[in-house]
């Protein structure tokens, strides 16, 4: 089938998309850039990067700007995956959707209202799974995003590796923290991927932290032969 990715630039949906290329081709990606840095639906940290993300993937990019209020931006998602079957020829749509029932039946709700397939690849895998996937699969992915305790700044901008996946877990024994950040304690921007044709490389980033929470901005960024 000829899909659309739902792209955040994050690790969830670049796993998805390496599941999804197995058997079907991926036509094109949709990002929704919300201006509520706290969406009910979609990923904020770094969501302007997605467009260097799909240049680095040689795959065109539809982006959807939203104002975020809850359920209203599902209009515009909807907007958006129906730009990407008129202009793409789309047959359904990829999610990298693990647990979250309201971000999947929302989804699943559009694509049933436009006869699309919704296929949520990464569906009830484990999260210790999904992380040492990533890392097998040669991913590399940073932490963009930290909005729970014990998080400090020192894990903003930090690569997911072997280290970072102990002490996710550790996090998670002693304070119930979603190691792979389903509740939405953490959020990350991928750097390079197998499917990445060029890898981005970070110039210049900024940090805000405060109260455990915090993000960490890529101002200035360039792509590098691989």
């Amino acid at each position: 089938m000829k899909l659309a990715l739902l792209f955040s630039g994050g690790k969830d949906s670049c796993l998805a998309m390496h599941y999804a290329m197995q058997e079907h081709e991926i036509s094109c990606l949709i990002s929704i850039v919300s201006e509520n840095k706290e969406s009910y639906m979609f990923h904020v940290p770094n969501i302007e990067l997605t467009s260097v993300q799909a240049k680095a993937m040689q795959l065109p990019l539809i982006q959807q700007i939203t104002k975020g209020e809850k359920e209203k931006e599902l209009i515009d998602l909807k907007k958006a995956i129906l730009e990407a079957k008129e202009k793409y020829n789309i047959q359904g749509i990829v999610t990298g959707a693990i647990r979250s029932k309201y971000q999947a039946s929302r989804i699943q709700k559009i694509c049933d209202e436009l006869d699309l397939k919704c296929l949520n690849p990464l569906w009830l895998k484990p999260q210790t799974e999904v992380l040492q996937e990533i890392i097998d699969n040669k991913f590399e992915v940073i932490i963009s995003g930290v909005f729970a305790y014990p998080f400090d700044e020192s894990f903003l901008g930090k690569k997911i590796d072997k280290e970072m996946i102990a002490k996710l877990q550790e996090f998670n024994k002693k304070y119930k923290i979603n190691e792979a950040g389903e509740g939405g304690e953490i959020e990350t921007t991928v750097l390079d991927a197998p499917f990445f044709k060029k890898k981005i490389i970070i110039k210049d980033a900024t940090i805000a932290f405060e109260n455990y929470a915090g993000t960490y901005e890529i101002k200035e960024w360039e792509l590098e032969e691989k």
